[in-house]
C-alpha cells in the first residue's frame, strides 16, 4: 500500500457530542499548458492529551483510568492487511494486537453512518477482461453475495481476499458458500481468467490491466468525476470505544482528512484515439455543420480526460484547397480553422506519425508544428528533425509519469524524418527496445504508438503482433495501434496492454466495419498502471461518432473478444 495518513492523529478529551470530519473533495480543472506534479506540503500535529486526575486511594470503587500517554489503538487483523501502512500512529498512541484491551477499535461502519470516519477504502466490482457485461446493479450484486441472484449476465461465483470477505460480510451479511469463494489476493486473477465463470472484489489500488472494472449503478471508480458517496463499494471505518474503559467513549479522533486509496490527486486518466484526418467528406461537413461537428456526441468523453491524445494524419495548410467543392483523392491537407475541433475535445497529445503529414510538402508539416505549439499541445512521434522527432515526450501528472513514444512503420521513406529533414519518425526497433527499459528504469510508464501496415480485417498482420510484442516485453505498459481504419484486437503480456488497431475517429469511411471504433480511456495511479475502459462508437454522417447501443456495443465486444482469442 502506498497511501499514508498525512500528519500525526490527535486526540483530545471532549464531550460524548460527536463532532465530524470535514473531508476535502476539492477536484481538478483540466490544464492543457501544464503537467507539473502536485507537490504536498503537510505539518505534523503533536497529540493534544488532557491527562485524567489520577484515582484516590480512598475510593477503591473508582476505575483507573487509561495511562496518560499512551491510547491503546486495536485494528483486526483482517482490516490491518487491508490497510497494511496507510495505518500510522503519532506519539501518545500504541497500536495493540489484543483487541481485547484495545480502548478503541478501528470498525467497519454502516454505510449511512453519521460518525466520524478515519478511512474511507474504495472496492471495485471486476470481471475478466474479455466480459460484455458493463453494469450491474447494487441490489443483483447483493443478491449475488447473498445466493438469491442467478441471472444469465451474473457470474456463478465471486472471488474475494479474507480481508474483503471481512469487510463486507459486515455490510451485507453472511454470504451464500457457493456464491463467494476465498482465495488469496495472488490467485484472484488467474482463477477468473481460468475458469471466466467468476468475478471479483477487490481494494481500488488492486485492479490490474487484466481485470475489467464493472460499474455498479452506472457508477465505476474509474470515472473521471467519480463520488464515494453515491457509490455502493465505499466501505466507511472509523475508530470505535471498546468496553474496556468508560472513559474510551470520551475519546474523539480528529484527522486532518479521510484517508483513502483512491486520492484524486494520484489520478490521472488518458484518452487514446485512432485515425484523424479532417479530410474530404469530415472536412465538408464541417463546413457546412460547424468546425467542432464531428464531435458533438463524444465531446464530454474526450475533454473530461486528464490527457487527450489525436492522431492527426493531416497537415494544417493556409493554402489547403477548400473542401467545398468537394476534394478527392489521397492527398491530405487541412485548413487551419480546423485546429478548433482540436482544441474542442481538450487534446494535449498530438501524435505525428501520420503517413500524409508531408503530402504537401515540409513547409506545410513545419508549419503544422508551430500551430501546435501556438495551442500548447505536446507533440510525439515527428519533428524537424530525426532527433526531434524519436524523442518521448515526458508528462508528469499527479504523481504519474508518462513517456509517449511514437513510429511509423509503414512508410513511405520520404515522409521520414532525416538529420536535417523533418518528417515522421522512422521505427528503430532496437533503439526504441532499450529506450523503453532506460525509461521504466528510471520510474516512467512507457506508452508506445505505431502507425503500422493497414490490414481490413478483425486482427493485424502477423508482423505487427511480432512488433507490438517486442515493445510490451521491453517493459511498455500500453502498445496501442493508430493506423487501423478497421479496427483490430487485443492482447497481454504479463501487465502490458496491447491494442492493435483503435480504428478511426474523426475520417470520412462509412463502410459497415470501418463505422465501429474503439477509444481507450487509461487510467493511472500513483505511478501506477491499473487498466483500461474500453469506449466504443460509432460513426454518422461520414463525420460525427456517436456511442453506440447497448446491442451495438456487445456485438462488437463480442466479436473482438473472440478474434482476440477469448
Amino acid at each position: 500500500m502506498e497511501v499514508y495518513l498525512r500528519g500525526l492523529i490527535s486526540v483530545f478529551i471532549i464531550s460524548l457530542t460527536i463532532i465530524g470530519c470535514v473531508e476535502n473533495n476539492d477536484g481538478e480543472t483540466k490544464s492543457q499548458t501544464s503537467f507539473i506534479p502536485t507537490v504536498y506540503e503537510t505539518q505534523s500535529v503533536e497529540p493534544i492529551i488532557n491527562k485524567p486526575e489520577p484515582a484516590s486511594a480512598e475510593d477503591p470503587g473508582l476505575e483507573i483510568p487509561l495511562e496518560p500517554s499512551k491510547i491503546r489503538m486495536g485494528v483486526p487483523e483482517s482490516i490491518q492487511e487491508l490497510l497494511g501502512d496507510s495505518i500510522e500512529l503519532g506519539e501518545g498512541f500504541d497500536l495493540v494486537d489484543d483487541l481485547e484491551n484495545a480502548s478503541l477499535v478501528l470498525s467497519v461502519m454502516p454505510a449511512k453512518s453519521t460518525e466520524p470516519i478515519a478511512f474511507r477504502w474504495i472496492f471495485a466490482l471486476v470481471a475478466p477482461f474479455p466480459t460484455v457485461t458493463d453494469e450491474i446493479s447494487t441490489t443483483d450484486l447483493v443478491r449475488m453475495w447473498r445466493g438469491m441472484a442467478q441471472e444469465d449476465f451474473l457470474p456463478e461465483y465471486l472471488l474475494v481476499s479474507r480481508a474483503t470477505f471481512h469487510v463486507f460480510n459486515q455490510l451485507w451479511g453472511s454470504p451464500h458458500q457457493e456464491r463467494v469463494r476465498i482465495v488469496e489476493r495472488s490467485e484472484m486473477l488467474d482463477l477468473a481468467w481460468e475458469e471466466r465463470k467468476a468475478w471479483g472484489i477487490l481494494p481500488f489500488e488492486e485492479i490490474s490491466p487484466r481485470w475489467k472494472v464493472v460499474r455498479i449503478d452506472r457508477v465505476s471508480p474509474f470515472d473521471q468525476d467519480f463520488d464515494p458517496l453515491v457509490y455502493e463499494l465505499s466501505v466507511n471505518l472509523g475508530w470505535k470505544p471498546t468496553a474496556v474503559d468508560s472513559s474510551a467513549a470520551t475519546f474523539q479522533v480528529p484527522l486532518e482528512a479521510v484517508v483513502t486509496n483512491r486520492d484524486e490527486e494520484k489520478f490521472t486518466s488518458l484518452i487514446l484515439t485512432g485515425t484523424t484526418a479532417l479530410v474530404r467528406h469530415t472536412a465538408l461537413r464541417m463546413e457546412e455543420k460547424g468546425i467542432v461537428y464531428p464531435a458533438s456526441d463524444i465531446q464530454e468523453w474526450l475533454v473530461s480526460a486528464d490527457l487527450t491524445h489525436i492522431s492527426n494524419e493531416a497537415p494544417f495548410y493556409p493554402e489547403c484547397p477548400p473542401a467545398i467543392p468537394l476534394r478527392g483523392g489521397r492527398r491530405f491537407c487541412s485548413d487551419p480553422r480546423y485546429i478548433e475541433l482540436l482544441k474542442a475535445v481538450g487534446a494535449d497529445v498530438i501524435e505525428l506519425t501520420g503517413n500524409h503529414l508531408l503530402d504537401w510538402g515540409m513547409d506545410p508539416f513545419l508549419y503544422t508544428l508551430d500551430l501546435y505549439a501556438a495551442n500548447n499541445m505536446h507533440i510525439y512521434g515527428g519533428g524537424r528533425n530525426l532527433d526531434e522527432a524519436i524523442q518521448p515526450l515526458i508528462i508528469e501528472h499527479h504523481r504519474n509519469r508518462i513517456a509517449f513514444l511514437g513510429c511509423n512503420r509503414a512508410g513511405p521513406e520520404n515522409i521520414w524524418a532525416g538529420e536535417n529533414l523533418p518528417g515522421t519518425a522512422p521505427c528503430d526497433l532496437n533503439w526504441m527496445e532499450e529506450e523503453i527499459r532506460r525509461l521504466r528504469a528510471q520510474g516512467y510508464l512507457p506508452v508506445v504508438t505505431f502507425q503500422h501496415y493497414e490490414v481490413e480485417d478483425f486482427t493485424p498482420m502477423n508482423l505487427t503482433k511480432q512488433e507490438f510484442r517486442r515493445m510490451s516485453a521491453a517493459g511498455a505498459v500500453i502498445v496501442s495501434g493508430s493506423q487501423a481504419h478497421f479496427p483490430h484486437g487485443f492482447e497481454f503480456i504479463d501487465d502490458g496492454f496491447m491494442h492493435f488497431g483503435l480504428g478511426n475517429l474523426f475520417f470520412d469511411q462509412m463502410f459497415y466495419y470501418h463505422r465501429r471504433q474503439f477509444i481507450d480511456r487509461h487510467i493511472f495511479y500513483n505511478g501506477k498502471y491499473l487498466g483500461v475502459e474500453i469506449l466504443t462508437t460509432m460513426l454518422e454522417d461520414n463525420a460525427r461518432p456517436r456511442p453506440m447501443t447497448v446491442e451495438e456495443r456487445q456485438d462488437m465486444l463480442a466479436d473482438y473478444f473472440l478474434a482476440s482469442g477469448w
